[in-house]
């Protein structure tokens, strides 16, 4: 087998060993390779992240460890790589900052440099610090090709030659001046938006509270604005959202919307919400947890010119038979390996160094 072939043989077992621990079970199977070494280890690590992070629930840890089984398996991986030419003879080592908003968030750029052969210096964040190093660690076990190619730091970065940073709109600007030299990929605030043309049925509804409340609205991902028609009735969009009303009880989550709900009542904005979730008219993209943000349009074609003219700000439209590319209801949290965020195709980037 090849370098390559190797590379993408060690993701796929290591797509093996995450599906072990799913939201139903977390169940060891004999089968699947160094689970007396790593199994037991994983679970501690799944505890600490919970316990680091009380935004990473024992839901959201399992779903993430699901998305990613579902993503490596060897039919995925190749189609994803097939067209990238990742024979590349000279390494280079690659810088990626990482943001700490979901699971396992920067994992796609970990694993998009390591399959191009590259090796790869981690500044991991604060509030995602657990899972990484130890699926690392398995990775090294199923591929010795990975030894000393893969480095995580919480120091200054040195000693590297391309990057990947995401962050807020504020910090891409000190990213962008501070790595100037360097070839990059600078990744800034984006969010997601449904458009909603008055047809849907109750399922779409209910899938949507899944783009909604997924990861508890805190990623790029997740849906925080709707674009609804003129005379729009929100009772069967709450209807929808009703599915997910636990949220409420993370406590967390509760002082959030506590908080929101009190700013937009002291200001004496108009609100609509039914006890775990608020929606209120705004022209923004990013609404703050707890709450959705709507927008009326009159026109499809004008709200398909803003929607390109907005582009930059905006990560996936979940829709049903409205746009190209969009993202059925319910699907947001299920990228393919080829959904690059923000559109920019890191393979390719990568080869090309």
């Amino acid at each position: 087998m090849d370098k390559i072939g190797k590379r993408i043989e060690a993701f796929i077992k290591l797509g093996d060993f995450l599906s072990q621990f799913s939201r139903n079970e977390i169940l060891k199977d004999a089968k699947v390779e160094f689970n007396d070494i790593f199994f037991d280890g994983f679970k501690h690590q799944l505890k600490l992240a919970e316990e680091n992070n009380s935004w990473f629930t024992k839901e959201n840890l399992l779903f993430a460890c699901e998305s990613w089984a579902s993503a490596l398996t060897e039919k995925n991986i190749e189609q994803w790589t097939k067209d990238e030419s990742l024979n590349n003879d000279s390494t280079k080592t690659v810088a990626i900052i990482m943001a700490g908003n979901i699971p396992l968030v920067g994992f796609h750029d970990f694993l998009s440099v390591l399959i191009s052969g590259h090796a790869v210096l981690t500044k991991l964040s604060s509030n995602d610090k657990h899972l990484l190093p130890f699926l690392a660690k398995y990775l090294e076990f199923c591929n010795e090709e990975f030894k000393g190619k893969i480095s995580f730091t919480s120091e200054k970065l040195e000693n590297f030659d391309a990057v990947i940073a995401t962050g807020s709109n504020n910090t891409a600007r000190y990213f962008e001046f501070y790595f100037k030299d360097k070839p990059n990929i600078i990744r800034k605030n984006r969010n997601s938006v449904a458009v909603i043309s008055g047809n849907e049925n109750e399922e779409d509804y209910a899938k949507l509270s899944e783009d909604v409340f997924r990861y508890f609205g805190l990623g790029c991902r997740s849906v925080s604005k709707l674009f609804i028609p003129k005379g729009y009735d929100f009772d069967q969009f709450f209807k929808g959202m009703y599915n997910k009303q636990d949220i409420i009880n993370n406590t967390k989550y509760a002082n959030n919307y506590d908080y929101n709900k009190a700013v937009y009542l002291m200001s004496e904005f108009d609100i609509l919400e039914n006890g775990f979730l608020m929606i209120k008219e705004d022209e923004s993209y990013a609404s703050p947890i707890a709450s959705v943000f709507y927008e009326y349009y009159e026109n499809s074609d004008d709200l398909k010119i803003k929607l390109f003219e907005d582009r930059e700000k905006i990560q996936c439209v979940v829709s049903k038979d409205f746009i190209e590319n969009e993202i059925s209801f319910g699907q947001t949290q299920h990228p393919n390996l080829w959904d690059y965020a923000d559109g920019i195709n890191t393979l390719n980037f990568l080869s090309n160094l």
